[in-house]
């Protein structure tokens, strides 16, 4: 930790200010771009078009976390929604988890060509793992990929996980449960509170309480969230509209008894 600098999510003063007094010294500036372990909390745009700002004025690289975005908000990743949103905006790194594996044991990176030939046997800096090019994890990343390029993949998987995320906020609206919700893909987090939180420490002022009597009443309903109120949710092409409709009429008197 004591070559590494810890900002506040979204913070973009506090972004400008670390570069500011530390900008000859930043080799690189690591964001996920919306961060799932706090929740689901995504990076704003002015944040993330002065993180791509910042980072091309220092000569330092913008790295994105995907482990959790990648292909599960889109087919290319987190950074593909900012790019539209960010005009010229691209990372210089990207860092994969077992996604790309289809869940199996599977990671990778990948940067722009003048960081990628600083690595062996072009370079001199050497990588390698126990896991690197496992034929069985990589055969069904390829499987995974396949299936998720198919044309309408991401819509209907968009689609789903609305229909959960609005069913979930009429419901609580209904009870008159504070309640804030946002998804992207097929991620989605919700709040027992009345506006989207932007930073870990605003997350943190949920309501565990209730939280945890949704959680254990849902489960028993045989609706399996996170056990937490600081993770992200996903859908995926497996759940049926049978599902969907199911976890909402479970949420409805749920949120009534609350």
């Amino acid at each position: 930790m004591q070559h590494t600098l810890v900002l506040e999510y979204n913070n973009v003063a506090q972004l400008e200010e670390a570069f500011a007094l530390h900008g000859k010294e930043l080799a690189c500036l690591m964001i996920e771009p919306i961060a799932g372990n706090m929740n689901f909390v995504r990076a704003s745009i002015p944040f993330m078009r002065r993180a791509r700002e910042l980072c091309t004025e220092h000569g330092a690289l913008l790295v994105l976390d995907e482990v959790m975005t990648g292909f599960r908000v889109a087919l290319g990743g987190a950074q593909s929604v900012y790019a539209k949103q960010i005009p010229g905006f691209a990372p210089d790194m990207t860092v994969m988890g077992k996604v790309i594996g289809g869940g199996m044991p599977l990671a990778a990176f990948g940067a722009k060509r003048s960081v990628m030939e600083h690595l062996a046997p072009l370079g001199t800096v050497y990588q390698a793992g126990t896991l690197s090019g496992n034929p069985v994890a990589t055969a069904c990343g390829l499987a995974t990929l396949r299936l998720i390029s198919r044309p309408g993949f991401y819509d209907a998987l968009a689609a789903k996980t609305q229909a959960l995320t609005h069913g979930l906020l009429a419901a609580a609206t209904s009870a008159g449960v504070p309640f804030s919700v946002d998804s992207e893909g097929g991620m989605f987090g919700f709040f027992l509170m009345p506006d989207l939180p932007q930073n870990y420490s605003t997350v943190m002022q949920t309501d565990s309480k209730r939280f945890n009597h949704l959680f254990h009443s849902m489960l028993d309903a045989g609706v399996y969230f996170a056990p937490a109120l600081y993770e992200a949710g996903f859908v995926s092409a497996a759940h049926t509209d049978a599902d969907i409709a199911h976890t909402v009429d479970a949420a409805k008197s749920i949120f009534a008894s609350m």
